[in-house]
């Protein structure tokens, strides 16, 4: 796919959470073809200290309004810089960047999408596409707590959510992988997103079932075009840059202990 480098004007800012921005841009032109699970570079100003763009996950890509959005955790100096920006101010990406998610493989096919933390983000987009495709996408968000879930009526006007949080003050208690779906419930495949001790879980749990499974990595990637090799993961077919490769991976491509 084509890349660019493009200053997009933010239209819309929201605070999801107290940590996370969320941040909606447009443009004056039609934005490309984007593909869910891939990601854009951002350039951040106003930071003296971060010298690299950083990889943020696209969130959603709203069509009608032309915006793209990125949710942003607000956890360094360059992040926490993005989330003072202003609306009418503007940001500088590359993108977009990576191979995403599996298209639908079959009419109807039934897709768990499991996400945790800011690993959610990318979920929101792939769903609403998987929706459009006509397969049946069903989320599965796992958070500390009830006011740690994001972007949770989202989630829902798109499609079935569970949930699972660590203190169980909404959904089931536990982790995601101990959610009574995954015992109750058959799936065509499953789809994953956030901490890595997380998405080995659920890939384990995929291997057990025998579950087709892909996990998108967080690797940290400076260039977004292979350049730097910050983000190399070994693979059965070698080491290979996640953000040329990637960040979604079928987790037989991985050397995981699953």
């Amino acid at each position: 796919m084509k890349k660019y480098v493009k200053d997009l004007t933010i239209s819309e800012i929201s605070y999801p959470h107290e940590r996370y921005v969320l941040l909606k841009l447009t443009d004056t032109e039609n934005l490309p073809d984007i593909l869910p699970g891939q990601f854009v570079e951002v350039k951040v100003e106003g930071s003296p200290d971060t010298f690299l763009r950083r990889p943020i996950s696209i969130n959603y890509v709203d069509r009608e309004k032309n915006q793209l959005w990125l949710l942003i955790a607000m956890v360094g100096e360059g992040t926490r810089t993005l989330g003072c920006l202003k609306v009418g101010d503007t940001l500088n990406l590359v993108f977009p960047l990576g191979n995403g998610f599996s298209p639908m493989r079959k009419k109807g096919e039934k897709v768990l999408l499991v996400g945790g933390g800011v690993g959610v983000a990318p979920l929101l987009e792939y769903g609403k596409v998987l929706k459009g495709q006509g397969a049946q996408p069903i989320f599965l968000l796992g958070a500390r707590s009830e006011k740690d879930l994001l972007l949770l009526e989202m989630f829902k006007s798109i499609s079935t959510v569970y949930v699972t949080t660590e203190d169980g003050s909404a959904g089931e208690k536990g982790f995601v992988t101990q959610h009574s779906i995954l015992a109750s419930e058959h799936f065509d495949r499953i789809s994953v997103c956030g901490p890595k001790p997380m998405m080995v879980s659920v890939a384990r749990y995929a291997r057990q079932t025998d579950t087709p499974c892909e996990v998108s990595l967080e690797n940290m990637m400076a260039c977004g075009l292979g350049a730097c090799l910050c983000c190399v993961e070994k693979t059965v077919r070698g080491n290979v840059c996640v953000c040329q490769e990637g960040p979604v991976f079928d987790i037989n491509d991985l050397t995981w202990n699953i």
